[in-house]
């Protein structure tokens, strides 16, 4: 049914989505998106599936935004970028108003689009040693999109110290942060997010949904204004100089000129 992830479910109702792009760091490009927004949509309303985890195959989680993706935004009219965007930030709010528990399994390292799907998740469980970063601004781009969903994980704070500056963080960061939950070793990670699992499945699916949207609602977060927000900032620095300068150092393999 799909090309880029999968989903499974097991006889107690624990559905797997998974990132299936391993070749390409599970990189978001546009069916990978579609196909994301089209699965959470069925999740939400399978009666059947009480927690969904969101996991990867391969090395990393979520290296972000696909390249080739991105160029396409960068040859493409206004119009277009804005759909693009749209349907990005669409993928984010389908996960995040997901109304089952959203667990995500961390495996690998994850970066820019990756840390937003982190973000959505109600508990994310990472294993140690993991790099994270919010690397858009080295492209001259910003994180726009996961930018309220980031926030309202992390708080403005917290998320000031690494929303910025594209620094690189570990896991460990990642947990003092608010992103992660708790980080692990690799051999624990299936274990630690069975822990997570368990206590639901002796919840009522009706009560966890909606306890879920009551804490949405007091966060308010990622608001339709945020979200409209976001979607106008993308379009904005893919129509900038800086982006152009950016994509095209990186794949002429040296500093932009803004790099010192």
């Amino acid at each position: 049914m799909y090309q880029t992830i999968t989903v499974e479910t097991d006889a107690r109702g624990v559905a797997e989505l998974t990132l299936e792009r391993a070749e390409k760091h599970n990189a978001l490009n546009s069916p990978m998106i579609d196909e994301l927004t089209d699965a959470a949509t069925r999740l939400a309303q399978d009666d059947a599936v009480r927690v969904v985890v969101l996991r990867a195959s391969g090395k990393s989680f979520c290296a972000g935004g696909d390249l080739g993706w991105m160029q396409e935004q960068m040859r493409a009219d206004s119009a277009t970028r804005a759909v693009e965007a749209g349907k990005l930030a669409a993928m984010l709010g389908a996960l995040n108003q997901l109304p089952k528990p959203l667990i995500g399994r961390v495996q690998g390292q994850a970066f820019g689009g990756g840390v937003g799907m982190m973000a959505v998740c109600d508990v994310a469980i990472g294993v140690e040693g993991v790099s994270f970063g919010l690397t858009e601004t080295r492209l001259g781009l910003i994180p726009a999109t996961i930018g309220p969903y980031v926030l309202a994980r992390m708080g403005a704070a917290k998320a000031r110290r690494v929303f910025m500056s594209a620094r690189i963080f570990d896991a460990q960061e990642a947990v003092a942060l608010g992103l992660l939950a708790r980080a692990v070793p690799q051999h624990e990670l299936d274990a630690a997010v069975a822990a997570e699992v368990t206590p639901y499945l002796a919840c009522a699916p009706g009560a966890v949904a909606r306890a879920k949207r009551l804490a949405q609602r007091f966060e308010a977060g990622a608001d339709k204004d945020a979200v409209a927000h976001s979607i106008s900032e993308l379009v904005a620095c893919w129509e900038g100089e800086e982006a152009q300068e950016g994509l095209a150092a990186f794949f002429e393999r040296r500093k932009p000129g803004w790099a010192t």
